[in-house]
């Protein structure tokens, strides 16, 4: 473990949190279907798609509290991890019932555990915060969301060995991720890393071929893969694990498949030479 990282130090954020409250407006809500090519526009009632609440509940740094990599400085909210990529590694969530367009609503959040691992490229550490979303009658959905914090890259390494996909994919649909719908899903976010839209950034500071793409958007267009083809599905639950990420550099593909159980839904998303970049799993409701 490096001097610098004093993990029993980061573990005093355990525990800490925060209360974002937020109105379900309908015009954010129409920015997100347009970003994701939808012709359906949700109306004030309708029920906001699953993931969808990534574009509210957004956290207002000033600009001097911005950190040189575009995110707010650390040591707020989130622990002071000194290593110089954070990237969003996962995620699981249980959808209680609809968040509505036009609700006043509230997220509550906790930091829930703080891990220190020694990784093949070096120390790793995870974060790992819960967050509750509530209307007027209670709580609506639970999430649990999973960042890790690694080294900038050493010159010559290289990352792990890529996975293919297990099993057929029954849905497919090409993403051309160009820098026009990563500047517009970072805006909509209020996601001022760098990584996702200044590529002399990406590339010169944090050594990566192109742009990199959301892991939001990606899980997201799981999703909305699944709304397109099962329109009438109700999602109960859903995880996703980050496994390799993608770039503005060539189309990538998100991909699915209902299991023969008749409740879950196998997604995942490949680069354009059919690599594992997520995976994840649906549950769907009834």
């Amino acid at each position: 473990m490096t001097a610098a990282l004093d993990i029993e130090h980061l573990q005093t954020w355990v525990g800490k949190t925060e209360v974002q409250p937020d109105i379900i407006v309908p015009m954010r809500a129409a920015a997100l279907a347009a970003v994701l090519d939808d012709e359906h526009v949700p109306q004030p009632g309708e029920a906001l798609p699953p993931l969808w609440h990534w574009i509210y509940f957004l956290s207002a740094a000033r600009q001097s509290q911005l950190g040189p990599d575009g995110h707010p400085r650390r040591g707020g909210f989130l622990p002071p991890v000194p290593l110089a990529r954070r990237m969003w590694a996962g995620g699981r969530f249980e959808f209680h019932r609809p968040l509505r367009i036009g609700a006043e609503a509230r997220r509550a959040s906790r930091v829930a555990a703080v891990t220190y691992k020694e990784g093949s490229t070096g120390p790793l550490v995870f974060v790992q915060v819960r967050h509750e979303i509530s209307d007027a009658e209670g709580i609506v959905l639970t999430e649990e969301q999973d960042l890790v914090y690694r080294e900038a890259p050493r010159p010559g390494e290289t990352g792990a060995a890529p996975k293919e996909p297990s099993g057929e994919c029954a849905w497919r649909r090409e993403i051309r991720p160009d820098p026009v719908l990563l500047f517009r899903y970072s805006a909509l976010t209020f996601n001022g890393h760098r990584i996702h839209y200044d590529h002399p950034y990406a590339t010169r500071v944090e050594g990566y071929p192109g742009l990199v793409v959301h892991g939001p958007l990606i899980a997201t267009l799981l999703l909305d893969l699944l709304r397109r083809n099962l329109p009438a599905a109700a999602v109960a639950r859903f995880r996703f694990r980050a496994v390799r990420p993608l770039f503005d550099t060539a189309p990538f593909f998100v991909c699915g498949r209902p299991e023969a159980d008749g409740h879950t839904v196998a997604l995942w998303a490949t680069d354009n030479e059919g690599r594992l970049a997520m995976e994840a799993t649906a549950e769907l409701a009834g």
